[in-house]
């Protein structure tokens, strides 16, 4: 039963004379708006997303929506994460300049242990 609708479907597909398309429509524009510096999509960011819809008539700001109280969240912990991940890449840094200094102080003082030349040796040194 099935493959006789099937081949109905197909053969009034390749009879009319539309195009079936699967490309994806929300891709439209997006290469330019990145070429521009703008966001992927128009919904991201920008003053049509960020800034409220409405005031009341006597100037006070209408009260934040749901979208906006969730993207400001968003944004706030990417910068808490941003803030963490930073001061992590200091501590490292920082431990890995007092390991290095480390190391140099006990290469100097491995080198200062060493037999000092004496006699003729000294002499030679002395003189270069």
């Amino acid at each position: 039963m099935a493959a006789p609708i099937r081949t109905l479907c197909c053969s009034a597909l390749k009879l009319s004379g539309r195009h079936f398309s699967s490309t994806c429509g929300v891709q439209a524009g997006q290469k330019w708006r990145l070429e521009h510096g703008l966001a992927r999509s128009g919904t991201e960011y920008g003053p049509m997303t960020d800034l409220p819809d409405w005031s009341f008539e006597d100037g006070r700001p209408a009260p934040p929506l749901k979208g906006q109280i969730r993207r400001r969240q968003e944004k706030e912990t990417l910068a808490r994460r941003i803030v963490m991940l930073n001061s992590e890449v200091d501590h490292g840094v920082e431990a890995w300049n007092k390991k290095q200094e480390e190391a140099r102080r006990t290469e100097e003082h491995r080198k200062s242990l060493l037999l000092k030349p004496k006699g003729k040796l000294l002499m030679k040194k002395s003189k270069s």
